[in-house]
């Protein structure tokens, strides 16, 4: 009678004739990577399916069994060619003996920061660049950042045009209503496209492209008018930080925004 084997589960993982073994790895000890690969040559994928069947082929393969969620996270088209997954160093390692590979780097993860842009330019509103390019008048400007409050006075669309014909984004807010300064909120962490407790995401698309806003002050202190930037330019919203900001999500939301028409990106 032979004897049963114990404590070692493997994946076996055929690639191009090759066996490859994969030990089951525990979820905890995965770490996220963004990996670029070629495309293979002499082949022409169409289709994001076929793109995406692609990518796979450089990841282990799982079984039912093991009920083992999926490794990828994101499968990138147009900023880069590749895409963000779990793995261990054990199967870096071995990915990186396959024909196509080309480099792979974990993936950062950046703290959210503020800073003082119009001063830094030298954006005075009625003198110099600033009326000459008529505001953002038309442009798409993309925020990558943890939301939107939708409802906030610098986002009204008095004033404001119809979005441009090429924009194909969507608003994800979960039964608020877009217009046509807003045009377009998608979410790529959690939840919805609505802001996280910080705020941050509303001041960075207010600051970006904030519509004026009259007697604007602070405590009745300093009235005046207050803008972003680019008062005239449509905002679409594209959620990738929670508490921190994750490469591999960011870097979807800048794939979206390709496809969707956005012009400019911020961050």
């Amino acid at each position: 009678m032979s004897s049963p084997i114990i404590g070692c589960i493997c994946l076996l993982y055929v690639i191009n004739g090759t066996l490859n073994f994969y030990p089951a790895i525990a979820q905890n000890s995965l770490q996220t990577y963004i990996v670029h690969v070629n495309l293979p040559a002499g082949e022409v994928l169409g289709q994001s399916q076929d793109l995406e069947r692609w990518y796979h082929s450089f990841l282990p393969e799982t079984t039912a069994s093991l009920n083992e969620p999926s490794r990828m996270i994101h499968a990138y088209r147009n900023v880069v060619t590749g895409f963000a997954a779990k793995l261990s160093s054990e199967e870096v390692k071995e990915m990186e003996k396959k024909d196509g590979f080309v480099y792979v780097r974990p993936q950062k993860v950046f703290s959210l920061h503020t800073t003082h842009s119009p001063n830094f330019l030298g954006l005075h509103r009625n003198l110099g660049t600033w009326p000459t390019s008529n505001y953002g008048k038309g442009v798409i400007i993309g925020v990558l950042d943890t939301g939107i409050s939708p409802g906030h006075v610098s986002f009204s669309d008095e004033g404001m045009p119809p979005p441009p014909a090429k924009w194909k984004g969507r608003c994800e807010l979960n039964g608020t209503s877009c217009n046509k300064k807003l045009i377009g909120a998608r979410n790529f962490v959690r939840d919805t496209a609505f802001d996280n407790s910080s705020g941050h995401g509303t001041l960075t698309a207010s600051t970006a492209a904030g519509n004026f806003v009259k007697n604007a002050n602070v405590f009745s202190q300093a009235k005046g008018t207050a803008s972003g930037i680019a008062p005239l330019a449509h905002l679409a919203v594209y959620k990738v930080c929670s508490e921190t900001c994750a490469e591999c999500d960011m870097l979807a939301a800048m794939d979206a925004a390709v496809e969707d028409g956005v012009d400019v990106l911020v961050g």
